[in-house]
C-alpha cells in the first residue's frame, strides 16, 4: 500500500534512515538521530512530495518537485526486496516527464535498483556532500 505522507509519518520516515546509516559502515553519521529527525518534522515533510509503503510505515520516498529530485527512498529491512521501492518509485514517475536522484557510489543495491527501474548514470562527484563520499546522479526519463 502507498500513500501520501502524512506530519505523523515524519518519525516513522527519520527512523528508516538513522536505522539504515547506523547499519551502513562506510556511511558516516553526520547529523544526531535527533537532528534528522528534526529535519523531516521540520523540512521534508512539509515542502517535498512524500509516499510511505504500508501502516506502519516499513519505507518512503521524498520528491522535491521544483527540481524533479528523488531526495530520498529507504526502506525498512524488512520491507527491501518485496517490490515496496519499485513501488515507491513507480508512484513518482506518475506524474513526471523526467526524474532524477543522487546515490552514493558505494551503495551498490541501490545502484543496482535505480538501473533496473530505468534511471541512467548522467554525472558523478568525488564527495561533494556533506557526507564526503562520492557519488552519481542518475535519471529518467519517460
Amino acid at each position: 500500500m502507498i500513500r501520501a505522507a502524512a506530519p505523523s509519518d515524519a518519525d516513522a520516515c527519520a527512523a528508516i534512515l538513522n536505522d539504515w546509516i547506523d547499519a551502513t559502515p562506510w556511511m558516516p553519521r553526520v547529523h544526531s538521530r535527533a537532528a534528522v529527525t528534526a529535519h523531516y518534522r521540520d523540512r521534508v515533510l512539509p515542502t517535498c512530495r512524500v509516499w510511505v509503503s504500508d501502516d506502519p510505515v516499513t519505507g518512503f520516498l521524498a520528491l522535491d518537485e521544483a527540481e524533479g529530485c528523488v531526495t530520498a527512498l529507504y526502506l525498512a529491512p524488512e520491507a527491501r526486496g518485496r517490490g515496496h521501492g519499485a513501488a515507491l518509485l513507480r508512484q513518482a514517475k506518475r506524474d513526471r516527464a523526467a526524474l532524477h536522484l543522487w546515490t552514493f557510489e558505494a551503495n551498490d543495491r541501490a545502484r543496482r535498483f535505480y538501473e533496473v527501474n530505468g534511471f541512467a548514470e548522467e554525472a558523478r562527484s568525488d564527495g561533494d556532500n556533506e557526507e564526503g563520499l562520492p557519488d552519481i546522479r542518475y535519471g529518467w526519463t519517460a
